[in-house]
């Protein structure tokens, strides 16, 4: 390796470094002219794509699959049990997992890196946990391009540069790391049940969504409520007077419910302010994203007096006589809506999109308002015991943050 020294016998190396030594060890998965829809298969051998790799754990639940002839024919880009598979575009990328034992060898896509490191010198977790810790995201902010879909330049990637420690210490770290991540699981599957949970409920008062079996009144969005999208970022105002006030954007809009620990300002015209304006109850849908996000979105409790929305968001504003807005909500990100979207959006290299006229035509079904109110009533019970889990969940998240921060300072 070509590598500096640092203090305590840490060396600081590269990912090419890591990945020296091991034959086609760093690559990206085939292209569009490579793997096409029509090679997908019920099963075989399982493709990688970037939906399948969260921060430090691989997750096969959705994946497809091509034929083993296929396979072969893409062996270059083949993924086995102990490599790193990391994120080459998304928000953020470089999510980095490490690809399980208990799964067949696969398949990267073009949206996937691999790296198979050179195991005489590392611990695969240890540099999943790095890749994964804000330690590195300066880094990875200077080699990507884009802003709506990042994207990491290989090129800059082989040159990434990681704190390295001798082989023991590096498998020390990782194992009171995947201690403390361990912890942090638990909380989110908590969290897990509590949506499940919230499935259920809404399944038991309204029957499956998409077969609509107590034949209620079928009517579109644009029928039971006003939308409205949001003010546009970076416009010129010349002498204009404007003000400063908070905004919602799509980072904020998460599926069913609001990150509210960051909210930046916005500078808009005063008139602005009043025709964007959120009213609680509101309900906030991003116009896009990865496909299976799609219809993603959450209501607006008016935690904060005075708040806008950007363009990448739409308002939904009911007509609350007829629908409620956590009925709307829940029936909006199931299966019903879910497909709604898939069908009518727009996709582009990963990216799925709708439009306003789109969204007015979504089709929604009226339960009686009574049945709605009760549904509404147990949401809000849930609301709040979601908020203590996130609570108790964003203080595990500081904790395991700062310890993975130390971790990379040879402070553990």
């Amino acid at each position: 390796m070509n590598t500096v020294s640092v203090d305590n016998l840490w060396q600081i190396v590269t990912m090419a470094d890591i990945a020296a030594k091991v034959p086609n060890a760093l690559a990206i998965g085939p292209f569009g002219s490579d793997l096409r829809t029509t090679d997908y298969v019920a099963d075989g051998v399982p493709v990688v794509f970037v939906k399948n790799v969260q921060p430090n754990v691989y997750c096969p639940e959705g994946g497809r699959f091509v034929s083993d002839y296929k396979a072969e024919q893409l062996a270059a880009h083949k993924v086995t049990p102990g490599d790193l598979v990391i994120t080459k575009m998304g928000l953020p990328p470089c999510v980095a997992a490490i690809y399980p034992d208990d799964t067949p060898d696969g398949i990267v896509t073009a949206d996937i890196i691999k790296l198979t490191p050179n195991r005489d010198c590392i611990d695969p977790r240890y540099v999943s946990y790095f890749l994964n810790s804000s330690s590195a995201r300066s880094q990875i902010e200077a080699f990507t391009n884009g802003v709506t879909r990042p994207k990491v330049r290989l090129g800059a990637f082989r040159l990434m540069w990681i704190p390295l420690p001798p082989l023991p210490e590096q498998k020390r770290i990782a194992d009171i790391l995947d201690k403390a991540d361990a912890i942090r699981r638990k909380r989110q599957e908590a969290a897990k049940e509590c949506d499940d949970f919230l499935t259920s409920a809404f399944n038991t008062l309204f029957g499956d969504p998409v077969e609509n079996p107590n034949d209620w009144k079928e009517t579109t969005l644009d029928d039971v409520a006003h939308l409205q999208s949001g003010v546009t970022k970076g416009r010129n105002f010349a002498d204009q007077q404007t003000v400063a006030v908070p905004y919602m954007r799509v980072w904020n809009v998460q599926d069913g419910h609001l990150r509210l620990d960051d909210i930046k300002d916005i500078t808009v015209l005063p008139n602005d302010v009043e025709k964007y304006a959120l009213q609680e109850g509101d309900l906030l849908l991003t116009e896009g994203g990865d496909p299976d996000q799609l219809g993603r979105g959450a209501i607006w409790y008016a935690p904060i007096p005075v708040c806008i929305h950007q363009n990448h968001i739409f308002r939904v504003r009911c007509d609350q006589q007829v629908i409620i807005p956590e009925f709307l909500s829940a029936l909006i990100g199931s299966p019903k809506g879910k497909r709604y979207f898939l069908k009518m959006a727009k996709q582009t290299t990963g990216i799925a999109s709708i439009n306003m006229t789109q969204l007015r035509k979504c089709p929604v079904f009226l339960p009686p308002l009574p049945l709605q109110q009760q549904f509404a009533r147990v949401d809000r019970q849930f609301e709040k015991t979601r908020g203590t889990l996130n609570a108790r969940f964003d203080m595990v998240d500081q904790l395991f943050n700062s310890l993975v921060q130390r971790a990379f300072k040879g402070q553990l």
